[in-house]
């Protein structure tokens, strides 16, 4: 496992703007994204469920008005910040691809396998 920061702590906001990155998973480099939501810090790959597209077509716009959902910008899809899963719109139940993080030394760390490159 090795583990490499993608933003500052402060960079995260409860319901606010998120951080975009890019991760690596499974010998691929997708986009992906960092948020905060009620205090604690998640982050999925950038990709709807539903079709694969960007969620947010104005970067780092995820969150709805309220700062409760995710939300698919292209499809209207929204989504629980706290597990990714699918609450309403065109896919409802199946979940965002969550990537893990820690959040310590008021940075947001990354963590992902190792590869072989």
């Amino acid at each position: 496992m090795i583990e490499r920061v993608i933003c500052s702590s402060d960079a995260l906001q409860d319901g606010g703007l998120a951080v975009r990155f890019t991760a690596r998973l499974y010998g691929e480099e997708p986009p992906a994204f960092a948020i905060r939501y009620q205090g604690r810090v998640y982050a999925y790959v950038n990709e709807c469920v539903h079709i694969p597209l960007e969620l947010d077509q104005n970067p780092g716009h995820i969150f709805d008005m309220t700062g409760q959902y995710l939300v698919c910008s292209v499809h209207g899809a929204f989504f629980a910040p706290h597990d990714g899963r699918c609450l309403g719109g065109p896919c409802r139940g199946p979940a965002l691809v969550s990537l893990p993080v820690e959040e310590r030394d008021g940075q947001v760390w990354l963590k992902e396998e190792e590869t072989n490159e």
